[in-house]
């Protein structure tokens, strides 16, 4: 038997941007054979104009050859294979349903209502196999309308953005698009529990995935709703009132995280600050009195931290087995030893293999004991096996290949 989870099973890709091709990359990392579809006439997958570019000399605002690659796609596009098809015409979409009869899982993230209008949908593919799991991702799901959704506008419908940033302020975009994130993950659950139950039933199904859905999900797996309710505030900045001491501050040189909503961790803090008469303050000594007393517990943190060294705040509170950590910024974080030593982010590969010089993208986030996952093949060129999958899994002969070419299908 095979030691990688997905090896065996087909996956055809129509997406584009983020959300769609996470999920692939996530199927692919697992094993699965990800062929990747993309459009000649726009020049395949959004991601492949996303700047930066990696160049013969280095990073680059610009693209200045056909050479340079989107660092988008050098992450995005890793274990696929990738095949220009036009389903726009009618040589392409029959050349799809050919790809479909004999694929296990295809993964779109079309604006609702199009693969219908292609003749593509699932309606439409079941018929030429009946155990095919055709998974969705759309802004709105593929019944909420045709509208467009970008990640901003999904944090903006879901109610993340005031779960963030200082009360009465702005709402607060987060710099991670976790609209265009969530989805794929909720994606990729859905189908592999399509695959465990094709082995139950021999069928296939539409795994129906919404952005909205998915990130709207996630807000209420926080009670929100019931905060306002009953009068404590939903935005509360760099602290949170009601685990105090609990936030975000201010050393002389970086800020730092803790994390003490127990009576344990919260003398760990009283203990850190050096004034021996803080542990003995009543107002601190039970949560719910440090939650009433929040802002006032929460400035002596940061007037004690004001003038400190990071290193010296952080010694001092791990000392007293506080749960602290400093606030790094993405480069440092991706290059922390524990996430590369356990392949949870890697560097980045050039089609032809050679590695990126210090450039990062997500591994596989999580190991498996019995299992070989990973992302190890790099991100292929817009139709590199065009012509190895169309003879290889479809039998088209040479000549075939070459007329379906000279009329601009491929």
């Amino acid at each position: 038997m095979s030691s990688r989870p997905l090896e065996g099973l087909t996956v055809l890709d129509l997406t584009t941007a983020l959300a769609g091709p996470y999920a692939t990359l996530l199927l692919g990392g697992l094993g699965a054979r990800v062929i990747k579809i993309e459009n000649p006439a726009t020049g395949g997958d959004a991601a492949r104009n996303n700047s930066p570019y990696l160049t013969p000399n280095g990073m680059q605002v610009t693209r200045g050859s056909e050479a340079d690659m989107s660092v988008s796609m050098l992450s995005r596009g890793r274990n696929k294979e990738s095949i220009t098809l036009d389903l726009k015409r009618p040589e392409g979409r029959a050349t799809l349903l050919d790809l479909a009869a004999r694929a296990d899982i295809l993964v779109e993230n079309y604006s609702a209502g199009v693969t219908g209008r292609l003749g593509i949908d699932y309606a439409t593919l079941r018929t030429v196999n009946p155990a095919l799991i055709y998974t969705s991702i759309s802004g709105f799901g593929a019944d909420g309308g045709e509208g467009r959704a970008m990640d901003t506008i999904i944090q903006a419908l879901s109610g993340v953005m005031m779960t963030a940033g200082e009360p009465g302020a702005g709402p607060v975009r987060f710099g991670l698009p976790i609209g265009d994130l969530s989805a794929p993950l909720f994606a990729t659950i859905g189908t592999l529990a399509a695959v465990v139950h094709r082995q139950q039933t021999g069928l296939g199904q539409h795994v129906d995935v919404s952005m909205l859905g998915s990130l709207t999900s996630l807000v209420a797996s926080e009670p929100f709703d019931a905060f306002e309710e009953i009068g404590l505030p939903v935005r509360t900045g760099e602290h949170v009132p009601r685990l105090a001491p609990f936030g975000t501050f201010a050393a002389a040189d970086g800020w730092f995280a803790l994390c003490a909503p127990t009576d344990k961790f919260a003398r760990g803090v009283l203990a850190s600050l050096g004034d021996p008469a803080l542990l003995g303050d009543e107002r601190f000594a039970r949560r719910d009195g440090r939650v009433e007393h929040a802002d006032a517990l929460h400035g002596l943190i940061a007037d004690w931290a004001r003038d400190l060294p990071l290193a010296t705040a952080i010694e001092a509170l791990e000392g007293n087995d506080v749960p602290v950590a400093e606030v790094r910024d993405p480069a440092a974080a991706l290059r922390d030893e524990r996430v590369r030593e356990r392949g949870e982010v890697v560097k980045l590969a050039l089609p032809d293999g050679q590695e990126a010089a210090d450039v990062y993208g997500p591994g596989m986030p999580f190991l498996m004991s019995g299992a070989d996952i990973g992302l190890t093949r790099p991100a292929p060129r817009l139709g590199q096996h065009t012509v190895e999958v169309l003879q290889s899994v479809l039998g088209y002969s040479p000549d075939r290949i070459d007329t379906l070419k000279r009329e601009g299908v491929l």
